[in-house]
């Protein structure tokens, strides 16, 4: 456990409730140490009874058949090809939510993305590509440019925040009309490829954690995903640079769809989460590429 992480007894105590809950389901008895850090929300790292430290999550509305078509099959592939993602060491449904538990990784999130490691990021990132070919079992990445997804990419409250705000909906909701409702391609699709999410030690990566909206499509995504990863806290402006450099180089068949659920997914998020002053930042970063 890390000492300087507070974990507030609220959180104590519900994520213990989860481990009693794979006990009560599996006979396996996890001990609770604190909350992870970074990117994985609601995660928490545990104890299996031999000792060994693992990390303990919980999804809720969503099945074990989901996760096994899905994330799963996507890190299972992955891991086959030496990708660094975390190995699926238990899953099981407590009601309507699946709890797992998953290898944890060597490494610390990023906190500071600069070149080297951005680098070092981008050499992993390219084994996504391709990784689901002839998987057309597993679903592709649905990017919600009309419709509103699971608790994010909501449109209404773009609609309501501001002028500004609504016009950008428009813009996203017309897009929809040039591009498919999901994402082409047969690549690994992470969806939150961002520092807190990417672990790294020594100056190498060590793992991507947080495969729980991975999906199939064009691996290249990620990049969009990336980028609005390191604003607006910001980065290296090489990093920056070197990003914006890789978009140019897109396809606008690929760009502008994920462009603009990326725009609809961080304007939605920060008009909902973030103080209102932030909003206007993330509307700046979505009008740089996005179509008129």
């Amino acid at each position: 456990m890390n000492p300087d992480i507070e974990f507030p007894r609220a959180e104590r105590l519900d994520a213990e409730a989860k481990a009693r809950a794979v006990s009560e389901q599996t006979g396996i008895r996890l001990t609770v140490e604190g909350p992870c850090a970074g990117g994985q929300v609601g995660a928490a790292y545990v104890r299996w009874p031999d000792g060994r430290r693992a990390v303990l999550k919980w999804r809720p509305n969503y099945t074990v058949a989901e996760l096994e078509a899905g994330p799963l099959a996507v890190t299972e592939r992955l891991r086959e090809l030496g990708y660094p993602a975390p190995a699926m060491e238990l899953a099981t449904q407590v009601g309507g939510a699946v709890v797992t538990v998953q290898e944890l990784l060597p490494g610390r999130k990023i906190d500071n993305l600069d070149l080297h490691l951005l680098e070092r990021v981008l050499a992993v990132h390219s084994r996504q590509a391709d990784a689901l070919a002839g998987r057309d079992d597993v679903p592709s990445f649905h990017l919600y440019l009309r419709d509103d997804g699971p608790g994010y990419c909501l449109h209404e409250p773009l609609r309501r925040f501001s002028a500004r705000t609504a016009e950008l909906e428009r813009r996203i909701s017309r897009l929809a009309d040039a591009h498919p409702t999901r994402l082409p391609g047969y690549g690994a699709v992470h969806s939150d490829l961002h520092p807190g999410n990417i672990l790294a030690a020594d100056g190498e990566v060590t793992g991507v954690v947080d495969w729980d909206g991975s999906a199939r499509g064009d691996h290249r995504f990620d990049l969009v995903v990336l980028r609005f990863g390191v604003h607006p806290k910001g980065s290296e402006r090489g990093v920056v640079e070197r990003l914006d450099g890789l978009l140019d180089a897109l396809p606008e068949a690929i760009l502008q769809p994920a462009w603009a659920h990326m725009s609809l997914r961080m304007t939605d998020w920060a008009i909902r989460h973030f103080p209102p002053e932030e909003v206007d930042d993330w509307v700046d970063l979505a009008e740089q590429r996005l179509e008129q």
